[in-house]
């Protein structure tokens, strides 16, 4: 039996300067006591004040009607000191509160003497889920989360109401729940109730993208060597870059073993966000949901996800953040590459290459496996079989070969083998003399150097001689220049522009990578004979038809025997000029990310780490919004729907100013949002239901990677069959800042806020283009309703008005994000520096908002319901668990330049080290 017992007291003295409190229920003798203490909303001056609070028996405690309850209550004179003294106290037990009528008892409050009333208390039952008319203020439950039996177990991942209330997922512990009572404009009331819970991705998954990074990078070191014999320069370059490497890979390596000691955690509390050991982890992360009881209407439930802003706080912000040090540089790069003599690619050229490792790693192995398929399928005779294997080769293998159509692959292998040892140029070998001239000369003249890849869109000419020198690749760089800085001449050609050598054969790589065109042709052609000879019916050819025939009978008379037999020697064919060119596109790609990292050297390995620290954080975040989203989910087709045919909207709000530090924080977050576009969402069938198996898995490598979900079997089978087939599933992260402390004041009237709109306005199309595409892709009508009926396109149209319009703090951006985003179902973030004291301002604002315009909270209830949330609710439990402290971080002077509703209630802020 859970019950609740609801008490008020109303004090028979004149005046009651500060709120009491509750203490003491004492059990039956010889039983443990236990104590909770109850703080009440503070009342000032007040004639006859009412006070109510709501306690909830602890769950290993098995209450009795003979279990005696002791309420003892303090007066709280001085809110600061938190120093109180006695006023009164009074008894009972639970069967003369179960026997009385309305099951409501009216105490007197005692002093220590026993002689004289101090007041009156009333003591009622509630049933959680019931909704009782009663005439009273709104109700505070405290139920801390070790004594409260209403709020999930971490071991079941069960919550109250289980049949009602969708689960948030099994990777949430260590809830705390709080119970409100508010009353709505029809005079009936409503039960709200907030639960907020620890998430265990918060340390999951940076521990998984840290072995990711280390396996990444030393599969890069591998490649570096694997490059073969180099011309003295470029040797040393590898070296040095290998160095670097190294160093990160030790780095990583000592952090994953800080994380792996660590057991039993899952936040990270504000005050350790500096922490080396811990710079990967999110700050502050927790989930918290809000669900709401109306009389006659159905639940309705809120979803939040709280973060601290993911930023680099190790690494300090003295230079900037992410956004800022990348442009810086991006525009230092050419003269790195210069002063290293290197070729500079350009950023998209990089991700290219990048992008080539990352499929060929995937499609080659599953090439290997699709034609093992075949093969299998031949040796069982199975026409079905061979069909779908064969289709399944071939829409591989095209991918493949189109992957590898690159102008980037052709260019790099030739500057490749221009960094071989004793590489003469096709100049110098036909005019030895004016070879010998360019000895130790520095040539002018950009259109005079280009680079082997200068053609190419997007790349600049950085190896041009303009300030740098020339290179040779059998010494250091004193004997002859680099064969990709040509000496003077005539203006090259677009097909000039790649370095000629007469022992090199140009056209070699086309070759290559066509063989793999021409195997898998031979395949198909000898599978169309086999099927057509299975064939009884003989239907008229068409004349391509009769030209593969035709191929595969001359293979067929060199190949008589089984189909396994006659397909074996191509299908072994087709898997070795595979390996071939992803050895040769491996060597050209690993080549250009070389030049890269020694352009780098040392500000590009910073700001890899860096952006390896920012990026760990989001990903927790995401990743645990989005499991959190998934479950709320599960019964909705409509959501489900949306998930796999467009993908989720996952709005970030951040709070953070555009001055001093704060201003580092925010570029780190922006590129840390920004490198979310390159997750996919993957959903899985477990293993077991067990919670270790339902634990979120992530693969990939840092140009892309993939979140698997697992499900339960039962809830797996339940899904879409686009969802069950791995489908992937993307996310739309989009993010919008407004500042609101008094750091803000002085960047709007002295500084600069130009980062801010710059965010708002490049997200808010974003959004715009999210929403378009999901209005031509689904039916509007799959999306949730809600009581207020703005059009979304309205929404839309509002906030893209408030984006470009000049007006200090305008937090109505934020409001109509919020709501967008709500509408949209999409995911809801909120950050500041800590998710701490801004973001708790912040959440209990959006929810009372929620309460107001869908729940029909009173406009008389509104403040109240605020500051009580604010005073007693999950974020002031969540500043404890972060401080050991229920102060939020702000002084008088500081709340005086917040707008109004972001400002708490008296007595629950102060100087406090956050």
């Amino acid at each position: 039996m859970l019950t609740t017992c609801t008490t008020d007291w109303r004090t028979s003295q004149r005046r009651c300067r500060q709120a009491p409190h509750f203490s003491s229920f004492q059990p039956i003798s010889g039983a443990k006591e236990i104590q909770p203490r109850l703080r009440l909303p503070t009342m000032l001056a007040n004639g006859d004040p009412l006070f109510l609070t709501g306690v909830t028996f602890p769950s290993e405690y098995h209450a009795s009607p003979e279990t005696l309850v002791k309420l003892t209550v303090y007066d709280a004179k001085d809110k600061n000191q938190e120093s109180s003294s006695l006023v009164g106290s009074a008894t009972f037990s639970v069967g003369e509160l179960l026997r009385a009528k309305d099951e409501r008892l009216t105490l007197s409050l005692r002093y220590s003497d026993g002689a004289c009333a101090a007041g009156t208390v009333v003591v009622s039952r509630l049933k959680m889920g019931e909704m009782e008319e009663v005439d009273v203020d709104h109700i505070t439950t405290d139920v801390p989360s070790h004594k409260c039996p209403l709020v999930c177990e971490s071991a079941s991942h069960a919550g109250i109401d289980r049949e009602n209330n969708p689960p948030t997922g099994p990777v949430f512990k260590n809830p705390i729940c709080k119970v409100y009572r508010f009353q709505t404009e029809d005079s009936k009331w409503m039960l709200v109730r907030e639960q907020m819970e620890e998430c265990t991705l918060s340390f999951s998954v940076p521990k998984q993208l840290l072995s990711l990074y280390i396996q990444e990078d030393m599969s890069r070191v591998q490649d570096l060597r694997e490059l073969g014999e180099l011309s003295p320069h470029w040797d040393n370059l590898r070296k040095e870059v290998m160095t670097r490497y190294g160093g990160i890979i030790s780095s990583y390596q000592e952090t994953f073993a800080e994380l792996d000691k660590i057991t039993g955690r899952s936040f990270k509390p504000s005050c350790c966000k500096a922490q080396k050991s811990l710079q990967f982890i999110p700050i502050n992360l927790h989930t918290q949901r809000m669900r709401v009881t109306c009389p006659k209407k159905t639940d309705a439930f809120y979803d939040i996800v709280t973060v601290g802003a993911p930023a680099a706080h190790f690494q300090g912000f003295k230079c900037g953040g992410l956004q800022r040090l990348l442009s810086r540089y991006e525009a230092e790069k050419k003269s790195f590459s210069t002063a290293y003599q290197c070729i500079y690619y350009s950023p998209q050229h990089t991700a290219k290459a990048q992008e080539v490792l990352s499929t060929m790693s995937l499609l080659q192995p599953l090439i290997t496996s699709l034609a093992e398929q075949l093969l299998q399928a031949a040796q069982e005779h199975s026409c079905p079989g061979l069909r779908d294997a064969l289709k399944n080769l071939s829409d591989k293998t095209e991918q493949f070969v189109h992957t590898l159509k690159d102008e980037l692959v052709k260019s790099a292998l030739l500057a490749l083998h221009a960094a071989r040892p004793g590489y003469v140029s096709k100049s110098q070998k036909q005019n030895p003399a004016q070879g010998g001239q360019h000895q130790g000369r520095v040539l002018q003249g950009a259109e005079q150097s280009p680079s082997p890849a200068q053609g190419l869109p997007g790349h600049s000419p950085a190896t041009s001689t303009t300030d740098g020198t020339a290179m040779c690749n059998n010494v250091d760089g004193s004997q002859n220049p680099h064969p990709l800085m040509r000496g003077e001449g005539a203006p090259l050609k677009h097909q000039d522009s790649i370095p000629h050598h007469k022992e090199y054969d140009e056209e070699e790589w086309d070759r290559v990578w066509a063989n793999v065109a021409k195997c898998l042709n031979c395949v198909i052609a000898m599978v169309d004979k086999l099927l057509e000879e299975d064939n009884s019916k003989q239907e008229p050819v068409p004349e391509q038809q009769q030209q593969q025939q035709q191929l595969a009978d001359v293979i067929i008379s060199h190949n008589p025997g089984t189909w396994k037999e006659q397909l074996c020697p191509l299908v072994t064919r087709l898997k070795e000029c595979v390996m071939e060119v992803v050895e040769k596109a491996r060597r050209g790609m690993t080549f250009v990310l070389l030049q890269e990292a020694a352009c780098s050297i040392p500000q590009g390995f910073l700001l890899q780490q860096r952006r390896d620290v920012v990026f760990s954080q989001a990903l927790a975040a995401l990743a645990c919004g989005f499991v959190m989203r998934l479950y709320a989910g599960m019964q909705d087709q409509g959501f489900l729907r949306q998930l796999h045919l467009v993908g989720l909207v996952a709005q970030f709000e951040s709070l953070l100013s555009t001055y001093s530090e704060e201003i580092g924080m925010l570029e780190d977050m922006e590129v840390g949002i920004s490198d979310l576009q390159r997750v996919l969402f993957q959903i899985t069938e477990a293993q077991t239901d067990d919670f270790r198996d339902l634990q979120p898995l992530v693969c990939g490598r840092r140009d892309h990677f993939t979140v698997e979900v697992p499900l339960p079997r039962l809830v797996f089978q339940s899904l879409p069959a686009e969802i069950r087939e791995g489908k992937p599933l993307r996310v739309f992260p989009v993010m919008f800042n407004v500042g609101i402390n008094e750091q803000q004041t002085i960047a709007e009237r002295f500084g600069d806020i130009t980062l801010q709109e710059r965010i708002n306005q490049r997200n808010f199309e974003t959004l715009e283009a999210y929403y378009k595409s999901l209005s031509e892709k689904l039916p509007l009508e799959c999306l949730p309703s809600f009581q207020t009926q703005a059009d979304l396109k309205e929404l839309l149209e509002t906030l893209g008005q408030n984006v470009v319009t000049k007006k200090r703090k305008n937090v109505e951006i934020l409001w109509i994000a919020a709501t967008i985003c709500r509408r949209l179902n999409g995911i809801r973030f909120t950050s500041c520096k800590s998710a701490k004291d801004r973001t708790s301002m912040s959440v209990t604002l959006e929810q009372c908002a929620l309460l107001r315009d869908e729940h029909q909270l009173s406009k008389d209830f509104f403040i109240r319901a605020l500051d009580c949330m604010r005073r007693e609710g999950c974020r002031i439990e969540n500043v404890e668990k972060n401080i050991k402290c229920r102060k939020y971080a702000f002084n008088i002077l500081q709340l005086m330049a917040f707008p109004k509703c972001y400002r708490p209630p008296e007595g629950t802020y102060g100087k406090v080290d956050s």
